[in-house]
C-alpha cells in the first residue's frame, strides 16, 4: 500500500489477497467476460474462505462502500465489479468433491461448468449446467439456470439441494429443506440479493459420458422455414431432447447467413437418431455436424461464439409464441445485424423443468414455450453504438410478441432504462415473498449491487 491509496480500513484474514489499483493482479482481476465492462473497483478481495467473505462484506459496511460478487464473471451486466467500492473476488474457490455413491457433488463458486463437468462426467454423472461451458456454476444457478439438460432433469437451481451461505451479517448459515429453507428458497432463483453462497451441493444423475449432440444448419433463403420446424418439433419434444433455434452468420468467410437448430439429446442413440431424424427435413442443409459425443463437448459447442472479452450487448424474454408474423420479423431484422459475432437465439423450455411448482423455487418461468436472446457480440470500441442501437431496434420490433417473464440472467445493463421494472418481470408471483426473504436477510441491502430486490426497509 501507498498514501496515494485511499484510506480505508481494510479487515482481513491471513489467507486473503486484497488488490487495490496498482498492484500486481489487479487489472486481470477487475476484468470480466463482458469487455464492455471498465470498472475500477477500490478494493479487491481474493477470497478463499467463508471467513475472507465475511471480512470483504465487513470492510464494505463499516466504510459505506457499494460491494459486487465475482463467480465466473460472465454476467453481460456487469454486476460482478464495482466502481470504486469492494470487490469479492471467488474466482479462486474451485474446489469440487464428487460422492458417486451418493449421485451428489460440492462445489466452490469459483468453478465453470466445463470445470464441473470434467470432475462429475468422469463418474459418467451430470446435471443441468448451461449452455456455455465457460459460465460460473454460481451465477447460473443462483438465477435459475437454464441448459442442455434442463428437458430432463429441470433448471441447474431445481438440483440445488443445499448452500452454504455467508449473509450480510458475516454468519455462515446452511441453507437446505431444513435448515433457514426461507433462504433456501430464496437462492434457488433470486440471485445475489441474500448473501454470498461459498459452497453448492447439487444432485447428479447418470449423463453420457456419450451423448448426440451438434447442429444442423440450411442457407438462410431457408430461414423461416428453419423456424417453423423449430417451433413445431418443438411442440412434442421428449424430455431426452433438447434444441435452440440459431440465426447465425458463418464463422468461417464468406460469413453467409445461416439458419439452424442446436441440439442436446441424452436418451439412447437408436432413439436420438429417430428424434433428430425431423432437423433434416427442410432440403440439402449447408452443415449437418448432429453426431455422437461427449456430454462435455455438447456444453461448450457454443463457446466459439462468445470469446472472452468480446463487447457484449444483450437483449432477451420470454415469447407468447412464435406466430408467423414473428417469424417474418425476426429473420428480416437478423440479416440486418452489424456484427458477423452476432447470433438470434431461441431456447425451448419444456419438460421437467416445466413441471416444477411456481412456487416451488424463486424461478417462476414454468411454462412450456420460448426464450429469446439476441447477444450481440463484438471487437471494435468503434462498432459499439451501431450493435447497441441495432439490439435494440430487432427487440422492440418483436415487443408485440414478448411474454411478461424475463431470465434475469439474460438481463443487461440498461434495463431499467428502457421498459417495465425487469426484476418484477423476472419474478412474477414470487417477487412479494422475495421481498419478505431479503427484509430477513439483508435488511440494509449490502447486498445491491445486482438486479436487486430491496427489502421493505430500503
Amino acid at each position: 500500500m501507498t498514501e496515494a491509496h485511499a484510506p480505508i480500513s481494510v479487515e482481513a484474514t491471513q489467507s486473503t489477497l486484497v488488490l487495490r489499483e496498482g498492484d500486481e493482479g489487479y487489472e486481470e482481476a477487475r476484468r470480466i467476460h463482458n469487455g464492455m465492462i471498465d470498472k475500477r473497483p477500490a478494493l479487491i478481495y481474493r477470497c478463499r474462505t467463508d471467513r475472507d467473505v465475511a471480512a470483504a462484506i465487513e470492510t464494505a459496511r463499516r466504510e459505506g462502500l457499494e460491494l459486487s460478487v465475482r463467480g465466473g464473471g460472465h454476467n453481460v451486466a456487469g454486476r460482478a465489479v464495482t466502481d470504486g467500492g469492494v470487490m469479492i473476488d471467488l474466482s479462486s474457490m474451485k474446489r469440487i468433491e464428487v460422492d458417486p455413491d451418493a449421485r451428489t457433488v460440492r462445489a466452490e463458486p469459483g468453478l465453470n461448468w466445463g470445470e464441473f463437468n470434467a470432475a462429475t462426467q468422469a463418474h459418467g454423472l451430470g446435471v443441468t449446467g448451461g449452455t456455455i461451458s465457460t459460465t460460473g456454476i454460481a451465477g447460473l444457478t443462483l438465477g435459475g439456470g437454464l441448459g442442455w439438460l434442463m428437458g430432463k432433469f429441470g433448471l441447474a437451481t431445481d438440483n440445488l439441494r443445499s448452500a452454504r451461505v455467508v449473509t450480510a451479517s458475516g454468519d455462515v448459515l446452511t441453507a437446505n429443506a431444513t435448515e433457514n429453507p426461507d433462504l433456501y428458497w430464496g437462492i434457488r432463483g433470486g440471485g445475489g440479493n441474500f448473501g454470498v453462497v461459498t459452497e453448492f451441493e447439487y444432485a447428479l444423475y447418470p449423463v453420457g459420458p456419450t451423448i448426440t449432440g451438434g447442429f444442423v444448419f440450411y442457407d438462410y433463403d431457408h430461414a423461416a422455414d428453419v423456424v417453423r420446424l423449430f417451433r413445431d418439433v418443438s411442440a412434442g419434444l421428449s424430455d431426452d431432447m433438447s434444441l435452440v433455434l440459431g440465426l447465425i452468420r458463418n464463422p468461417e468467410p464468406p460469413h453467409q447467413l445461416l439458419a439452424g437448430i442446436i441440439v442436446c439429446h441424452v436418451g439412447p442413440e437408436e432413439q436420438a437418431e429417430r428424434d433428430v431424424a425431423a432437423l433434416r427435413s427442410i432440403g440439402e442443409p449447408v452443415v449437418d455436424a448432429i453426431v455422437r459425443k461427449s456430454y462435455c463437448d455438447v456444453n461448450a459447442q457454443f463457446d466459439f461464439g462468445f470469446p472472452n472479452r468480446a463487447l457484449n450487448y444483450w437483449k432477451s424474454s420470454f415469447l407468447q409464441g412464435l406466430p408467423e408474423e414473428a417469424i417474418a420479423q425476426m429473420v428480416a431484422d437478423f440479416a440486418e445485424a452489424p456484427s458477423r459475432m452476432t447470433v438470434l437465439l431461441i431456447e425451448d423450455l419444456h419438460g421437467q423443468a416445466t413441471r416444477v411448482p411456481v412456487e416451488a423455487t424463486a424461478v417462476p418461468h414454468r411454462r412450456q414455450g420460448f426464450n429469446l436472446l439476441i447477444p450481440s457480440v463484438w471487437w471494435d470500441p468503434a462498432e459499439t453504438d451501431a450493435n447497441v442501437e441495432w439490439t435494440r431496434r430487432a427487440f422492440d420490433n418483436l415487443r408485440p410478441f414478448l411474454a411478461e417473464g424475463r431470465y434475469v440472467n439474460y438481463l443487461d445493463d440498461d434495463e431499467a432504462q428502457r421498459g417495465p421494472d425487469p426484476v418484477r418481470a423476472a419474478y412474477g408471483p414470487n417477487y412479494e415473498r422475495l421481498v419478505e426473504v431479503k427484509s430477513q436477510y439483508d435488511p440494509e441491502n449490502i447486498f445491491r449491487l445486482n438486479f436487486n430486490i430491496p427489502p421493505r426497509s430500503a
